[in-house]
């Protein structure tokens, strides 16, 4: 049985999560709910959303604030950001979550394909990023997550534009960690593994596939979306008030 650890300094934090409705987003709107925290998100899947939010009031006494965005909208993104801090005050914590792991070759890719993919994969978190700078800065503090892959260490082929993006996202972080520092807010990366959402599970996962998941990895487990939430909710919190610009696994040891 999973039994995430509770962080008390997350009570009634304001925390914002970009495509947080399905997958690792909703293991994280879910957990960060479970820790009494105000929880704001993002999604463009909206009967998703509003059913994982119906069920976190059912289940946990709380109800997320589910935002409908489309997060290439970044005038409609930072409006949501806005209205999430109306709503449950200064957002403490952020987590760029949200992606799209399209397949594609390298033939097929034309400069509007390219620029899609950035505006999915890359160009929210900055924004997101701008967003909530000011309200950090009154905080006094803040912990801002950027989630990217080990696909790119890996070399897997197949989704350039993808694996470009996610790479970009370590420079963003690191950049980010130097100029809001001295604000007190912090910024790490997280980078997951093949976590075994049902997105994951319906569209890629092979026999073929999970054996050489299974070669690679260290820990011979599929990895479920709690185990990323999990470390979130650590950088989140101020049990690691002294971690910025850094990355953390969460890969069974597979990169």
């Amino acid at each position: 049985m999973h039994m995430p650890a509770i962080y008390p300094d997350l009570k009634e934090r304001s925390v914002f999560v970009t495509g947080g409705g399905s997958g690792i987003g909703a293991a994280l709107t879910e957990a960060f709910v479970k820790q009494g925290a105000n929880v704001a998100f993002v999604d463009i899947a909206e009967t998703e959303s509003r059913a994982l939010a119906d069920r976190m009031e059912i289940e946990h006494g709380r109800r997320p604030l589910f935002v409908p965005c489309d997060i290439r909208d970044v005038a409609a993104l930072q409006a949501a950001v806005a209205e999430a801090g109306r709503i449950f005050g200064d957002i403490s914590v952020l987590l760029n979550n949200a992606a799209n792991d399209q397949r594609h070759t390298v033939e097929s890719v034309t400069p509007d394909y390219w620029d899609d993919r950035m505006a999915i994969n890359q160009r929210p978190m900055f924004f997101t990023a701008q967003a909530v700078l000011p309200m950090m800065q009154r905080l006094g503090q803040g912990s801002i997550v950027n989630f990217g892959s080990i696909s790119w260490k890996l070399g897997n082929g197949g989704m350039p534009a993808y694996t470009t993006a996610k790479a970009a996202v370590h420079g963003l972080t690191r950049g980010l960690a130097r100029d809001f520092g001295i604000h007190g807010i912090r910024v790490n990366t997280i980078l997951p593994g093949w976590v075994m959402t049902e997105r994951q599970k319906a569209l890629w996962l092979t026999a073929e596939a999970e054996k050489e998941m299974l070669a690679g990895q260290c820990l011979k487990i599929h990895i479920q979306p709690t185990a990323i939430a999990d470390m979130a909710l650590f950088l989140a919190s101020d049990a690691s008030v002294a971690c910025t610009a850094q990355e953390f696994t969460v890969d069974a040891g597979w990169s």
